[in-house]
Order: C-alpha cells, then sequence, then structure tokens
C-alpha cells in the first residue's frame, strides 16, 4: 500500500515529497530487529524504552520510512507526528482495510468482570444467531479458531490483523475487553464502538497510573461520544455514574444497570446455591428469568450488564436468557474444580482487593466448615494493594495459605511480607508456602469436610513467571494432577 494512502488521515508535518508519498508499505515495524522489505517503522515511547534510538537500526534491516515525534538524521521519508502510539494505531487500521467500519465491535472495560461479561455477551450473541468473535485476557477465539494472547488488548498491529481475519471469516460481532493500558497507549485508535460496557473501578495498576484519577481517566476515554455509540454503565458505580453524566450532557445515549440504585436495567435475585443464581432481569420493563450457573452477586451484575448490552442491540429476551443460562461457566472465574474430603475447591481469577473480597463474599454463605484462601500478589505490579489484599483476606476467610502468584523479577518472600502487613492486623490464622505447587498441596491436605478453598491470583493463566521466563503452570490442572497422585 502507498504510503500517501496509510496516512491520508494522520494529523503529521508535512514535508514528504511526491517519490516518499509513492513509496509501497510492504509491514508495519514496531521492532528495530526484524528484518522486512519496505517497512515502516514507529518510533515509539513510553515506559523504559524510547524507539528513535532504534529507528537507524530499522532503516538497515528494510524500513524505507518512520513515523517519528521528532526529525532524525536519518536519510528517508520521515512521518514527524505528535503520537506514534496514536498513528500506529491509525495506519494499522488502514494498512489492514479498516476491518472495524465492517465489523460491529462492543468493547468491554472495567477493573473486574471484563472476561466474564466479554463471555457472557458472545454466548448471547451466539444463541442469537450471530457469528461472533472475542478477544480478551483469555486468548482470541472465532470460527473454530483459538490463539493465545500475551495481552489483553493486543497492540495495534495484531489487533487490526485479527480484525481483518474475523472479517473475512464472515464474522459480524466481536466482543473485545479494552484494558487502561491499551486506553492510555491509544492502541484502539481507528475502532468506533458500536457499544461499550463498563463494569466497575476499584484499585489496581497504580504500579502503572501515579493515582486512581489517571487509572479512571483512561478508562473513562473509551466512553467518549466520538469512540462509542451506546453506553452500557455500572449505576451502581461512582464512576460509572460519573460517565453516564458526562455522556448526557455531551448528547450520547447511555443505558445504566444496577441492584442497589434506580436504574434502567436491574436484576431481582430468586435464589443462590454453590451451582450458581436464579435471578430476573429486568431490561426497560422487558422480564426475563434467567438460571445462572456461575456462583456470586457479582456474576449477577455481569450477567445484567451483557444481558442490557444485547437487548439495546435488538436481541431477543428469550436469546438473551438461553445463552446466559447455556454459559456453564469462563475459564478460571470463579471456577468449581471438584470436591476432596467433603471440601469444594474452587480457582478464581482475583487479583485486587474489590475481587478478591466479592470471591470470598460469594462463597461465604455456602460454607459449612473453614472459608480457606490461597493467594500472593504479582511481582513488579501494584505494591500498594498487597496489605489491602491480606487486609481483605484477613477480614473474610477463616485460614490463609500466603503463597507467590507471577514473582516476576522480585523475592516472592519481599511480596508475602507486603501482604502480611495488612493480613496480620486482623488475623493470624495463615501460613506462608512460597513455592505455589507446594501451597496448593499444602491445601489439599488440610481441607475437611464442609471447608471451601479458593486458590485465587491466576484463574486460566497457563503460566507462571519467574525472573522473566514464563513456566507452565495452571491452579486448575495442579489440582487436579496433585488429587490424582493422591488417588482422588
Amino acid at each position: 500500500m502507498h504510503l500517501e494512502k496509510l496516512i491520508e488521515n494522520v494529523e503529521y508535518e508535512n514535508t514528504l515529497s511526491e517519490e516518499d508519498l509513492a513509496l509501497e508499505i510492504e509491514a508495519l515495524v514496531t521492532d528495530s530487529r526484524r528484518q522486512v522489505e519496505n517497512g515502516l517503522f514507529f518510533c515509539l515511547t513510553g515506559g523504559t524504552s524510547d524507539g528513535h534510538l532504534y529507528a537507524a537500526e530499522a532503516v538497515r534491516n528494510g524500513c524505507v520510512a518512520v513515523v517519528t515525534e521528532r526529525r532524525l538524521a536519518l536519510n528517508v521519508a520521515q512521518i514527524p507526528v505528535k503520537s506514534t502510539r496514536k498513528a500506529l494505531a491509525e495506519i494499522s487500521s488502514v494498512f489492514h482495510g479498516k476491518p472495524s467500519e465492517r465489523l460491529k465491535i462492543i468493547g468491554v472495560t472495567g477493573t473486574n468482570g471484563k472476561t466474564t461479561t466479554a463471555y457472557m455477551l458472545a454466548s448471547i450473541l451466539r444463541n442469537a444467531g450471530k457469528k461472533t468473535g472475542i478477544i480478551g485476557t483469555l486468548g482470541v477465539r472465532y470460527e473454530g479458531k483459538e490463539l493465545p494472547s500475551d495481552l489483553t488488548t493486543p497492540d495495534p498491529v495484531e489487533l487490526q490483523a485479527i480484525l481483518a481475519d474475523m472479517r473475512k471469516h464472515g464474522v459480524e460481532y466481536v466482543v473485545m475487553e479494552v484494558s487502561a493500558h491499551a486506553l492510555y497507549y491509544d492502541k484502539v485508535e481507528g475502532i468506533v464502538f458500536q457499544a461499550c460496557i463498563f463494569t466497575n473501578l476499584t484499585q489496581d495498576h497504580l504500579d502503572f497510573f501515579e493515582n486512581m484519577s489517571d487509572y479512571k481517566a483512561a478508562k473513562k476515554k473509551l466512553f467518549e461520544k466520538v469512540r462509542c455509540d451506546l453506553a452500557i454503565l455500572n449505576g451502581d458505580d461512582e464512576v460509572g455514574r460519573e460517565i453516564a453524566k458526562a455522556r448526557e450532557e455531551a448528547g450520547a445515549q447511555s443505558t445504566v444497570y444496577g441492584m442497589q440504585t434506580p436504574t434502567d436495567a436491574f436484576a431481582i435475585v430468586t435464589e443462590e446455591s454453590l451451582l450458581g443464581s436464579e435471578c430476573v432481569l429486568n431490561i426497560d420493563d422487558r422480564l426475563s428469568r434467567i438460571s445462572l450457573a456461575m456462583l456470586g452477586r457479582h456474576n449477577v451484575y455481569n450477567a445484567l450488564a451483557a444481558a442490557t448490552c444485547a437487548a439495546n442491540l435488538g436481541i431477543p429476551m428469550r436469546a438473551i436468557a438461553k445463552g446466559l443460562t447455556e454459559l456453564k461457566g469462563v475459564e478460571g472465574r470463579l471456577e468449581r474444580v471438584c470436591a476432596y474430603n467433603g471440601a469444594d475447591i474452587f480457582v478464581d481469577f482475583a487479583h485486587t482487593p474489590d475481587g478478591l473480597g466479592k470471591s470470598l463474599d460469594a462463597l461465604r454463605p455456602h460454607c459449612r466448615g473453614r472459608l480457606v484462601c490461597l493467594f500472593g500478589c504479582g511481582g513488579n505490579r501494584d505494591k500498594a494493594k498487597r496489605p489491602l489484599m491480606g487486609e481483605t483476606v484477613a477480614k473474610k476467610s477463616d485460614f490463609a495459605i500466603l503463597t507467590s502468584d507471577n514473582p516476576r523479577y522480585e523475592d516472592p518472600l519481599d511480596i508475602i511480607s507486603e501482604i502480611e502487613k495488612g493480613y496480620r492486623r486482623f488475623s493470624v490464622c495463615y501460613v506462608v508456602v512460597p513455592d505455589r505447587r507446594h501451597a496448593i498441596d499444602y491445601a489439599l491436605d488440610s481441607l475437611r469436610e464442609g471447608d471451601l478453598l479458593l486458590v485465587a491470583g491466576k484463574g486460566g493463566e497457563h503460566y507462571q513467571e519467574i525472573m522473566g521466563i514464563k513456566y507452565p503452570f495452571n491452579d486448575h490442572d495442579i489440582i487436579e494432577k496433585l488429587l490424582e497422585k493422591k488417588g482422588k
């Protein structure tokens, strides 16, 4: 594709010659070490690196033009822009044929509940006969394809290539988790969302964002009128109400859901058990009874968000009820693994104080013995939440096993020490077992009749990251293997 076509909608300082504009671009490049022919290199800034320092290497490896935020001493075409990251997203969209214009894309953001809400909505859409793709923490799935992803929201070149291939395979709807990091780095520029869902906002990612205000501002970007046609907002969340007010002032459409405040859509829970919840949904006075095979009030919120979005997209209530009822669970999201010694065992992705608290609250009413929680905190991430997570578990469980999560480049014992600062303020009923596999083994051996065990933090992850290496590790699989050795 000619450079002129790629940058036609990009704001840049135009010093390009006709010869430059006629350059044929065959690859979009962000890694200067990659060898290509006729590549366009993006000098990305942020984090600990500056892509401008590697532009010369990219040119040596086949790039014939660079997108830059400052002039460089290079004898190739240069496209100076204010933000190379924004330009990357916009140009990636054009390079792949602007696939989002021919897809109906629904974005899902929030601290907790993104993955479950996305899978609930995808199930509803598929039950309504819509070919649906999904992009998120558990990877990319559409039309029989399952692709792994290291990021909740893939980087723009990969993301736009995925959307283009979805369109090629006849996908009509795409449900996509949109992380705060993706919004901060402008990864979804060039995408117009048919609808966007906001689940909640609680403390997370303060290793990256300086404060909660910056974290909130990143999330709110998704709901700008120019980006999102319809917003589905949690009215029981303060930030959800803020977004609703801002959109009303901008003349943008929103629908608000909740269970505690007057909203456009609400749910009444009629029965709860370890197997799930029976609910009645009321969406703009359209009623539907659903059997939700997922435990906890937080999952009722997720179901309500998905159902409200689907209803506003014109999906019949019958398909909404069927889609929610048929979804038997989401990998690693308060997922029941099995029973052992008369105790029930669950794994969950909960890795924030709020998420962990909600999962423990969901389990507590069904516990006839001790509520045991095994958890840790990720290394090189938000340290401020570690004592808060310890405090939450100390208050809401009867016993805890403190262990490793993804320690990354930190000493697991240093991380656990931070957790203990919060935990010991409210309880001393815990043990420390740094090796996660050994910790799970210890937890299984300690279970008694009526106990509930929550193994939290990693959910559906299939690795444990230690000193830059991702080792195969999945809580569900480890539990099953250990029980197999025990002859159960």
